[in-house]
């Protein structure tokens, strides 16, 4: 059964970053302690000089050693100790020794570069979510020398805390590269035979978290409208009750879900048994939401779904997989009374692997009991829904039986504090300043659609105050942009996903930023689209180019500059043309729209001329302003360079 559940010296900065730790930082103990992030397996940054720290009794001397050389250090009155290793190349594996009252032998230490990945679930997203579209590239994955350091989720309001609750250093193998971030790995890989080095990642990352929920305090204070949103959590005793109320009632909501639905009723046959009559139900047709196709309307509770279909022999006494998109919300899901697999949220892919002996010749029932805890529930569209085994795939798609088993209010609503403003940081950034690194890999923004006005100002605090407590104002800052999602517009309108995407785009203003531009290969229907691959491969390229100065590499598509109007048309000038600009695929460039001084945009032509792009309407007269790309999902949009790389989406003005 498938289960899948919710979800020496100090450098700038360095200074700030203690006095904030010392309430938080771990008693010390007589034995000298190790943070986890340094531990066996770990991959110390290349090239630059290495902290090491821990926690002892005050005034304890302590040795560390690596690579036949000694570094001596006394613990502080508030604990603390702290050396620092010379710049280092590329190596090992390396035994790093710690020793004061007790000694600590750290195995397995690699030298080379060390990439903090960050942001939301897309940065989050494992490769076990995407095994069915990388086989090949999970098969292959034994490469000891890339490593992922997996940080559990923690956020705090009361201070910088010193270390994270859990992890350790693990090398990829088939086996274990199933945890590593999907977009991280992608991106290790390529760095790895690029450069010829160990790369180590922190995975850093919570899904849904907003950008403020990553500023520290100070950065806070130029936002008081989030400074104030998250002040009143710094009463520990608050968070507690509050977690423990919510919890009581989310916990109650389901428990009257249970006791009232008719499908689990005691007393009577329940509605997935194998012999169950159900030939009193309606149909409607899947997939799709219930509001659309039945007299129920947007109903919240939970409903039944029961499919009847006919199994050749061929396909049974074999392991089978049951796949049904993505549901919402969340589901347990029978064959022929037997629990196949079960998901508590609706973001998921639905993919139930079981054994012989589920399916039997001829008749089989599928039951999925689908939970609504607000808004519209049902079955996503132009997903797989199908019955897979021996070979042979039978389409559930199409009319499935369905019965109202309960109707509740929806669920209470909770607070997640994880998403509150600077909890992120103090939970999960402060442990981590002290460890070097190469840069960061930013990939986050789906949260900050609600306001996108906001965006760019967040961000660029995020980046500045990060490069500050790291020490490291020329830290590279490598970001993903959005993803083309939702259905596509035939007219031009305004979009928060084009807002968020051009705020991500002016970030490049700072120094030793890139952008991965990815609206080309997102998925409509799935806010977690699967092509990971191409997200890694363009943080490579970003990556070569701002963290390890090659000039040459053609890092993005192009970005635009600057427009010039005359007459009917508007000229745009743009960077990061490559060996040129092209419209991909042939034929005319898509995706323009233009607006004269009534600020309504309409449908653009437009053909690249040289190194720059012409664009005009035959509605507009004189034209004052062009966007591109201009929409949740700019279907159809074309401007690329010859490097096969997409233009970013931009907007001339700032109506």
């Amino acid at each position: 059964m498938t289960r899948i559940l919710s979800a020496g010296m100090l450098r700038p900065g360095w200074l700030a970053w203690l006095s904030g730790c010392l309430l938080a930082a771990p008693v010390a103990h007589a034995q000298v302690r190790l943070p986890r992030l340094v531990s066996s397996g770990m991959v110390l940054q290349r090239e630059t000089p290495v902290r090491i720290w821990g926690w002892a009794k005050a005034g304890e001397p302590v040795a560390v050693t690596f690579q036949g050389k000694t570094y001596r250090a006394t613990t502080s009155a508030d604990g603390q100790w702290h050396v620092l290793l010379p710049a280092m190349k590329a190596g090992g594996p390396y035994t790093l020794a710690i020793t004061a009252s007790n000694r600590l032998t750290l195995q397995d230490v690699l030298v080379g570069d060390v990439w903090l990945c960050s942001g939301q679930s897309n940065m989050e997203l494992p490769m076990r979510r995407v095994r069915d579209k990388y086989p090949e590239v999970i098969a292959q994955a034994a490469n000891p020398r890339i490593r992922q350091f997996d940080v559990p989720m923690r956020y705090a309001f009361t201070g910088p805390r010193a270390d994270v609750t859990g992890g350790s250093w693990v090398a990829a193998t088939p086996e274990t590269v199933l945890n590593f971030s999907a977009v991280g790995y992608f991106f290790a890989k390529e760095i790895n035979a690029r450069y010829q080095v160990p790369v180590g990642l922190i995975k850093n990352a919570v899904g849904g978290s907003p950008a403020e929920a990553w500023l520290s305090a100070d950065a806070l204070k130029q936002f008081p409208r989030y400074a104030q949103q998250s002040a009143p959590y710094q009463d520990s005793a608050l968070v507690a009750g509050t977690r423990q109320r919510e919890g009581a009632a989310v916990g109650a909501w389901y428990q009257r879900l249970h006791q009232a639905d008719q499908g689990e009723a005691p007393g009577q046959p329940k509605w997935y048994s194998p012999g169950y009559d159900a030939s009193g139900w309606a149909t409607m047709t899947v997939p799709g939401e219930w509001a659309d196709q039945t007299p129920l309307g947007p109903v919240n509770g939970v409903l039944w779904f029961r499919k009847e279909i006919e199994v050749p022999a061929s396909m049974t006494g074999k392991a089978a997989r049951l796949e049904l998109g993505t549901l919402v919300d969340a589901d347990s899901t029978y064959i022929n009374g037997q629990l196949v697999g079960t998901t508590a949220y609706r973001y998921p892919p639905r993919k139930y692997d079981f054994g012989p002996g589920v399916l039997k010749p001829g008749k089989n029932v599928v039951m999925v009991r689908l939970i609504s805890n607000g808004g519209r529930g049902g079955f996503t569209p132009d997903k797989k829904y199908q019955l897979t085994a021996g070979g042979q795939v039978l389409d559930l798609r199409g009319p499935w039986q369905y019965k109202l088993g309960a109707a509740v209010p929806p669920t209470p609503g909770t607070t997640t504090f994880q998403y509150q403003p600077g909890g992120l940081y103090n939970g999960l950034v402060a442990p981590v300043l002290p460890y070097a690194i190469r840069g960061v890999l930013w990939y986050q923004g789906e949260s900050n659609t609600g306001h996108p006005a906001d965006y760019q100002a967040l961000t660029t605090s995020l980046v500045n105050d990060w490069r500050a407590h790291f020490g490291r104002p020329d830290l590279p800052f490598l970001l993903v942009q959005l993803a083309n999602i939702n259905a596509a517009k035939k007219e031009p309108g305004e979009s928060n996903q084009a807002l968020v995407r051009d705020a991500q785009r002016r970030l490049l203003a700072l120094p030793h930023t890139g952008l991965a531009v990815i609206s080309d290969v997102g998925e409509w229907n799935d806010i977690h689209p699967l092509d990971k691959q191409t997200v890694g491969h363009r943080l490579a390229l970003a990556a070569e180019k701002v963290a390890y100065g090659d000039a040459k590499v053609v890092a993005s598509g192009p970005l635009y500059q600057a427009m010039r109007a005359k007459g009917n048309k508007v000229t745009l000038s743009f960077s990061s043309v490559g060996s040129g600009m092209i419209a991909k695929g042939g034929g005319p460039l898509a995706g323009f729209t233009i607006a004269g001084a009534d600020h309504k945009f309409v449908p653009a032509q437009a053909r690249v001329v040289g190194d720059k792009v012409v664009v005009w309407s035959d509605q507009v007269a004189a034209p004052v302003a062009v966007r591109y790309a201009w929409a949740d999902n700019p279907e159809g949009a074309n401007l690329y360079n010859k490097e096969g790389l997409p233009a970013s989406t931009f907007r001339t003005d700032d109506f």
